[in-house]
């Protein structure tokens, strides 16, 4: 269960700045597999990458991770089935919001938490790239320089967020020294995790 607690000054504001929700630490019972099933995404071959087991952190949960045999990439997974999200909402004059509006909020709140002080340049795909590349309604990605309490070995990353309406959010995060050295690499994982 993802749960959104949000007080009751406006929705935008307090998503935007991070304050008054947190993402519950994901049930470690549900599989990988099974989030991919009730999230209608799709698990491609990752060539040349091996599997490696999730670390806990105080940042950002995620359930599945690949790294390449170098260890110059590694790659996480979180997925957000959209039925899983509950909103907690408490102002009596207005319903809670629909989580099939709140993605780009989201995005841009986990970008923050998983980013240092700095510039954290973003590109938002064209409805047409985000159908094409990903099968999602909307997609994002932002570069940044990642705080070490997500990643101690890695100090850059990409954060590419996709977005299907009444399906999930899932999130990529592609950590790397090099971007030169890993380019190539990250360009041919892009659809390892894509919805169907």
């Amino acid at each position: 269960m993802y749960r959104f607690n949000l007080s009751k000054l406006l929705f935008s504001f307090i998503l935007y700045l991070g304050i008054g929700f947190a993402v519950a630490a994901t049930d470690s019972r549900i599989s990988f597999k099974q989030l991919l099933n009730e999230a209608g995404l799709v698990l491609n071959s990752a060539n040349n990458l091996n599997i490696v087991k999730p670390q806990a952190n105080s940042i950002q949960p995620y359930e599945y991770a690949l790294r390449s045999s170098d260890a110059a990439l590694e790659i996480r997974y979180a997925i957000r089935p959209l039925a899983r999200v509950k909103i907690e909402y408490e102002d009596p004059h207005n319903s809670a919001p629909n989580p099939n509006h709140i993605f780009p909020l989201l995005f841009d709140t986990m970008l923050e938490n998983l980013s240092k002080e700095g510039n954290t340049p973003k590109r938002e795909y064209s409805p047409e790239q985000a159908r094409n590349i990903f099968n999602a309604d909307w997609a994002n990605a932002a570069a940044f320089d990642v705080v070490p309490e997500f990643s101690k070995k890695y100090k850059q990353g990409l954060l590419v967020a996709m977005h299907k309406n009444t399906k999930a959010d899932a999130y990529v995060i592609f950590l790397y020294n090099d971007y030169q050295k890993i380019k190539k690499i990250i360009d041919s994982s892009m659809r390892i995790v894509i919805f169907k």
